[in-house]
């Protein structure tokens, strides 16, 4: 699906705008809908960025860790309630639980001891788990939101531990393959963007090293291109169910702590950064490493992203992030996704779900219940019907969106056997506003 033209000048314009006041040697964005890259934009020569052009994730690696952890709890081999010593024993820290971690509401120190990590070689995990001890728990656990990179690089070492695979290979084999990555990488693969710092007073470009950070390695270390990270982002929109099933998905999308408790617009939930934008909520994470930003947003609802990287520590004015869900927004709002049309059904259903349809009341108020084509039912406000049901044995149904998502409903009967009313979570609905159940 291609952008209209207009939309596309749009967005052409502000990047290119952002690349020339930010001072950055190249600039790539990209924007993802329905699983495909349908708008790419480049600026800068430094150098002239492409689909198939590396440049560093960063923190946007911690989305991945996090999905390998939700993978390991869904095969049942650990609780997010677990305490960190169940699967990684000796690290001082060790009352801390999975959750918390993943939600950077444990309140574990955002970096190691020792030099900066981003720019230092990085050590084994066994060096890392000597020097941690419970003083670099800075916060009340859950009591706040701290952000941590010795929290992930912590949760990249039980993963090893529980699996006895190295960390990298695991993501290869269980995240990058299934999804077709094949340009995510550990380490710098040609081509690749080279990562600067630019000179504040005269414009000047130093590189940066490209460290391998070792344990911190979940935390931040992997390479990847727009049209990689593109994919993941589909990924994160719509899942497929052989790498997570959608219902994990949801709960690493849903809020474990605000971190902004005035205004409330941005959150965490399970390894996926919140940030609400007016009605929406965009799903993703930033990423920056030295000489490296990028960012990802995902708009859930539409399958609709913006994805991005340049290869510069910062920018003179602005902020990648904000650029990214800036154009997500303008997107949005200027192509709405299309309406799908009504189509009638080829035969009315089954009798026995023919008779639960129609008018229910309780206390005076109604709502209508509706049949689908797959046989699961439909109810709520006459007009808009937004809980769905479907069958759980005979007259029970569980409920599957909407606010009784997870109740059930029952139907209940007269002595003849008709559907006299609905219980649904104990909200009983008869037939006539006059009855009473």
């Amino acid at each position: 699906m291609t952008l209209l033209p207009e939309t596309a000048r749009q967005i052409d314009t502000r990047v290119a705008r952002a690349q020339a006041d930010g001072h950055v040697p190249s600039l790539v964005l990209g924007v993802v809908r329905d699983g495909t890259l349908a708008h790419l934009v480049t600026a800068g020569e430094h150098p002239r960025p492409g689909v198939d052009v590396q440049y560093r994730l960063g923190s946007i690696s911690k989305t991945m860790t996090a999905t390998l952890v939700m993978q390991l709890r869904d095969a049942g081999r650990l609780s997010l309630d677990d305490p960190l010593e169940r699967h990684l024993p000796g690290t001082g820290v060790g009352e801390l639980t999975v959750r918390q971690m993943l939600a950077h509401a444990s309140g574990l120190q955002r970096e190691p001891d020792g030099d900066w990590w981003e720019r230092a070689a990085g050590v084994d995990l066994a060096t890392l788990l000597a020097g941690l001890t419970a003083d670099k728990i800075a916060h009340p656990p859950h009591a706040t939101y701290h952000y941590s990179n010795l929290a992930y690089a912590l949760l990249g070492g039980m993963l090893e531990r529980l699996t006895g695979t190295p960390w990298i290979d695991l993501l290869d084999e269980r995240i990058l393959t299934p999804l077709g990555m094949r340009r995510t990488t550990y380490s710098a693969t040609e081509p690749f963007a080279r990562g600067y710092v630019v000179h504040p007073w005269h414009d000047t470009l130093r590189e940066e090293p490209r460290t391998d950070t070792g344990a911190m390695a979940p935390a931040g270390q992997l390479w990847s291109t727009i049209e990689d990270l593109g994919r993941w982002a589909a990924f994160l929109a719509d899942p497929d169910p052989s790498v997570l099933a959608a219902d994990s998905l949801i709960e690493m999308c849903s809020p474990v702590v605000i971190s902004d408790h005035t205004a409330w617009t941005h959150g965490h939930g399970l390894g996926l950064e919140l940030h609400r934008e007016d009605n929406r909520v965009y799903v993703g994470h930033g990423g920056s490493m030295p000489g490296y930003v990028a960012s990802l947003a995902v708009h859930r609802p539409s399958r609709t992203a913006v994805v991005g990287f340049a290869n510069s520590y910062g920018f003179r004015t602005g902020h990648i992030g904000a650029l990214g869900r800036q154009l997500l927004t303008l997107v949005l709002d200027a192509e709405p996704a299309p309406v799908t049309p009504w189509q009638p059904a080829e035969a009315a259903p089954p009798a026995d779900l023919a008779e639960l349809t129609g008018r229910w009341w309780w206390m005076g108020t109604s709502i209508e219940v509706y049949a689908d084509s797959a046989g699961d039912l439909h109810a709520g406000p006459v007009g808009a019907p937004d809980l769905r049901f479907v069958a759980a044995g005979p007259d029970r149904w569980r409920g599957r969106a909407g606010e009784q998502d997870g109740e059930i409903l029952t139907v209940l009967r007269d002595e003849r056997g008709r559907a006299v009313s609905l219980d649904i979570a104990t909200f009983v609905y008869t037939r006539d506003p006059d009855d009473e159940p």
